[in-house]
């Protein structure tokens, strides 16, 4: 499985968002077979929805499906507890993380889970994300839930 190319999906959805002034966050939801179910990023400022960040948006888009054990969620930032408990609730098999330098997630919880987690340490990714965090702090810390003290 070529999870780099999966991760381009994402980190597509990642640029758009940015562009868009929303959070850079992208995802893909890809079957055992490596096709695109569902693809999203965070739309929080866009449709001034909390609830929709990169992987929520994915999951959605991807419909309705029987099982999620063989499926692969590729995401260009280690997940929030939110999108980590949607992982869990649904037993998402395996989770690519584009970066977990900017923000580290829960990858220990989702492992302790049993889901497969791979870590790429994108380049593109890291300095997206590190450039947002830089331009708009305010924005960032209202989408991980912590106060602005920037």
């Amino acid at each position: 499985m070529n999870y780099s190319n999966m991760l381009t999906v994402a980190f597509e959805e990642a640029r758009t968002g940015f562009d868009e002034g929303g959070v850079p966050v992208g995802a893909a939801l890809f079957d055992c077979e490596g096709r695109v179910l569902g693809r999203g990023r965070n739309r929080r400022v866009q449709d001034g929805d909390p609830s929709v960040h990169g992987e929520t948006d994915a999951f959605r888009k991807a419909g309705r499906q029987t099982n999620y054990r063989d499926k692969i969620l590729v995401t260009t930032l280690a997940p929030c507890w939110y999108c980590s408990g949607l992982i869990r609730q649904f037993n998402i098999g395996t989770v690519v993380v584009g970066e977990s330098v900017n923000f580290s997630g829960h990858l220990d919880w989702l492992r302790e889970a049993g889901v497969n987690v791979i870590e790429l340490n994108d380049a593109d990714c890291i300095e997206l994300m590190r450039r947002f965090i830089e331009q708009s702090p305010h924005i960032w810390f209202e989408d991980i839930g912590e106060c602005d003290n920037a």
